[in-house]
């Protein structure tokens, strides 16, 4: 690890938007922006992850590179001015990166703790960074860690009891509010991504399902 140095950046549900997440998260798989990542000078290893709630950036860069506002450009584009982009990045380096990794994975900065879907997603976002070689000895070993971490802590604790994800939640709450969703009429609005995942958790419980993706025409499931 001498003359390197790992640097996360990201934003979440915490700090900034959904108006400003949407237009920042990947919409067309993570070849292309691993690529582009890659070719940030000094950047010897990446990793990207894009859920609808976050999307961050790990890499390790050599010591003495200034890659930060390279790193800036690329996640946000043109969505916000450079100015802006402050009140929404969070950036850690060393162990508090790595630390900030762990706690992703274990769900313990999800919108819902103890969700589950987080580390399914974290495994899908490396398997396309080891895919493209964006990965080396650093982060594969990082990021491995981060697994048998977050599995360590769902076997050891109960954060995982209560409800598993923003959408579980939400039947949870319907329920309690309409009782029996049989036989009701339901509308989901979000990222495609975000439907595609979120569906399953209402198909076959209710009678209508339709899909309204952010900024697109509704689309009926069943």
């Amino acid at each position: 690890m001498q003359g390197e140095k790992i640097l996360l950046m990201g934003v979440n549900h915490k700090t900034t938007p959904v108006e400003i997440r949407e237009k920042i998260a990947l919409s067309a798989g993570y070849e292309e922006p691993l690529a582009a990542l890659k070719k940030i000078k000094g950047c010897r290893e990446c990793y990207l992850l894009s859920t609808c709630n976050r999307v961050e950036l790990l890499v390790v860069v050599e010591q003495n590179a200034d890659v930060e506002n390279e790193i800036i450009r690329f996640l946000f584009g043109d969505t916000v001015s450079p100015e802006e982009c402050s009140k929404y990045l969070y950036v850690y380096y060393g162990r508090d990166a790595v630390h900030h990794l762990f706690t992703v994975a274990a769900s313990l900065d999800s919108m819902v703790v103890g969700e589950a879907q987080i580390l399914g997603q974290l495994k899908e976002a490396y398997r396309y960074a080891a895919q493209f070689n964006c990965t080396g000895p650093l982060l594969n070993r990082f990021l491995h860690k981060a697994f048998s971490v977050a599995k360590r802590v769902r076997t050891e604790t109960g954060v995982g009891s209560s409800a598993v994800s923003i959408s579980y939640a939400a039947v949870q709450l319907a329920e309690k509010i309409f009782g029996n969703l049989k036989g009701k009429k339901v509308m989901l609005v979000g990222p495609g991504r975000w439907l595609n995942w979120r569906r399953n958790t209402l198909s076959g419980m209710v009678s209508d399902l339709w899909l309204s993706p952010t900024g697109h025409s509704r689309e009926r499931l069943i």
